[in-house]
């Protein structure tokens, strides 16, 4: 029993850390946020800190695990949701980046980590690798029911969609933090725009059939 109340303990401090590692990295940026800064808010030394991650990358991949359950809730694609309606895309993602505007430390720390991750033996190029795979594989499947809905052409392929989508967004991010002025979630609304809508244009050809470019 000792033993089980013990384990309980740990995974509660556990997950008050990433909370509070979560409010701090949003409020004061990454480059901003120090293990020691954080053992202190939440009553441990920093030997004790690491004791619950191994060590301060692995902390901070956690943290944008646990950014990730957040912006699940704000796509609407987390437990709970109506998983027999397509995911609304331009309003989730739209959502998503505004909320992203209100957290900059974490867009900073996201855009740190992800180049910095490009590294294979990075700790953590594993996390960006998957999240990449999977966030795609989502956009792509959404894109297929919208498709298959009629609120879609047939005529859009759903993984160069999705490759374009988190390439945009990324983009953006980067712009952002240079210039806090571009408003990320206008300029998607209009990428949104630009999207032919219904269940067939006729000048949107099936890009999986399409020739590659003559070389130069």
């Amino acid at each position: 029993m000792a033993r089980r109340g013990s384990y309980a303990k740990g995974i509660a401090k556990r997950e008050e850390i990433l909370n509070t590692a979560l409010d701090l990295v949003a409020r004061v940026g990454y480059s901003r946020t120090t293990v020691r800064e954080l053992a202190q808010a939440v009553g441990l030394s920093q030997t004790g800190l690491l004791h619950y991650f191994g060590t301060k990358e692995q902390l901070f991949v956690e943290i944008l695990r646990r950014r990730d359950e957040v912006d699940q809730h704000i796509l609407g694609t987390g437990d709970g949701e109506d998983q027999d309606q397509p995911v609304d895309l331009p309003r989730a993602f739209t959502s998503l980046v505004r909320h992203n505007a209100e957290v900059p430390g974490l867009v900073q720390l996201y855009s740190r980590f992800s180049s910095e991750a490009a590294e294979p033996d990075h700790p953590a190029h594993a996390y960006f690798r998957d999240r990449y795979d999977e966030a795609r594989a989502e956009v792509s499947r959404a894109v297929c029911e919208h498709q298959a809905a009629g609120t879609l052409p047939s005529g859009l392929d759903p993984d160069r969609l999705a490759v374009l989508l988190f390439a945009l967004i990324d983009g953006l991010q980067s712009q952002w933090l240079y210039n806090p002025e571009i408003d990320m979630a206008e300029q998607l609304g209009y990428f949104w725009k630009l999207m032919p809508q219904g269940p067939d244009d006729e000048d949107v050809a099936p890009a999986r059939s399409a020739s590659p470019p003559a070389s130069p």
